[in-house]
């Protein structure tokens, strides 16, 4: 190879070392870039891309984890009130019966006070509050309480009894129990115009084949028929199942077909159509020995578990004759056991129909 040709071959090379080193710095540069924009991406997305990002693969896990911390609240103070076979005691309190010098709620608690084997029975139960003022006073008092939402409904004066918020009222309570048996609870609703004078719960059927056991206003001697009984959803007791939670969508679904109706006749109605036979439910009607009210009070003071102010219109009215049944519910335990008992006549309540 002369000069000439070796002098060529030398700067080929070179041409060729370039390429190579130049193809190399540009795979080594588009690398650099690709990952840089990459990095980007990750660190600070561009708003658009934030948007892609959240509403396609994260979207369902958002939602989830709104769903799964969700509180709820309900849920929360049914366990922390139930017993152990989850079963809660419930009463229902707006502004008026937790005002006054002596108010409903006040005479109600001194039923667990006086009462035989009923203090205890407080732990297990809530208060169900239509208003702020009764959910603080319930606070107050260092009771289960649960705040009821009411969608704007304003349920914090008197409602008598019939009136078109009193109704609202009670067609508002039966919803809401209707969600305690769905969230799995048995219940004993209670009114709080009623004393709880010895524990009930031995006067009551201990079992699930009972699905529910209910007062009435006057008990015509049979436990078992559904014939004839006037039923008073002021005090019952019922155990969560698919033929109560059916019973109470039933029932409720009734609300908007019975203008002027309150929600105890409309399950009468539902009882006498054959409702109860239709879902298979097992009903007990209490006798008023053991669960008494004003309509009918009990024969045996000796035996009587509830006194409830039924037949009766105004809290005022309710009041003065609930504090005369504290009156002669002392007066019994103090009493020589030779000596006759009587329970005073209920005027204030016999009165207030004369003022409507």
């Amino acid at each position: 190879m002369d000069v000439q040709q070796y002098r060529q071959a030398q700067k080929s090379h070179q041409i060729v070392n370039f390429s190579v080193v130049s193809l190399l710095f540009l795979g080594f540069f588009y690398i650099f870039v690709c990952n840089e924009a990459n990095v980007k991406l990750l660190i600070l997305p561009s708003a658009f891309q934030q948007a892609q990002f959240l509403t396609s693969s994260n979207t369902s896990h958002v939602a989830s984890f709104n769903i799964t911390n969700e509180r709820d609240e309900l849920a929360e103070v049914l366990a922390e009130t139930s017993t152990n076979n989850k079963t809660v005691i419930i009463a229902m309190v707006n502004k008026a019966y937790v005002e006054g010098d002596k108010s409903m709620l006040d005479i109600f608690l001194d039923g667990f006070w006086l009462g035989e084997d009923t203090r205890s029975l407080v732990d297990h139960l809530l208060i169900v509050a239509a208003d702020q003022t009764s959910y603080d006073r319930c606070k107050y008092l260092r009771l289960h309480c649960y705040k009821l939402k009411t969608d704007g409904v304003d349920f914090v004066g008197e409602k008598l009894y019939m009136s078109e918020d009193f109704i609202k009222m009670m067609w508002r309570r039966t919803l809401f129990l209707s969600n305690v048996l769905k969230h799995g609870y048995n219940f004993i609703f209670t009114d709080t115009d009623i004393l709880w004078l010895r524990n009930p719960f031995p006067n009551l059927i201990q079992n699930q084949s009972i699905d529910i056991q209910i007062s009435v206003d006057v008990f015509i001697g049979k436990e078992w028929s559904e014939r004839g009984q006037h039923i008073n959803t002021g005090f019952y007791m019922i155990n969560s199942n698919n033929k109560t939670i059916a019973l109470f969508d039933s029932w409720y679904a009734e609300k908007d077909k019975s203008k002027g109706w309150k929600e105890q006749d409309v399950l009468v109605k539902l009882m006498r159509k054959g409702l109860f036979q239709n879902l298979g439910i097992k009903a007990r009607f209490l006798d008023t020995v053991y669960f008494s009210g004003f309509c009918q009070d009990s024969r045996n003071v000796k035996l009587v578990s509830t006194v409830h102010a039924n037949c009766c219109r105004s809290i005022s009215a309710k009041v003065a004759d609930l504090t005369t049944v504290i009156h002669d519910w002392k007066s019994f335990l103090t009493a020589n056991e030779t000596m006759p008992f009587r329970w005073s006549p209920h005027n204030g309540c016999i009165n207030s129909w004369k003022h409507r």
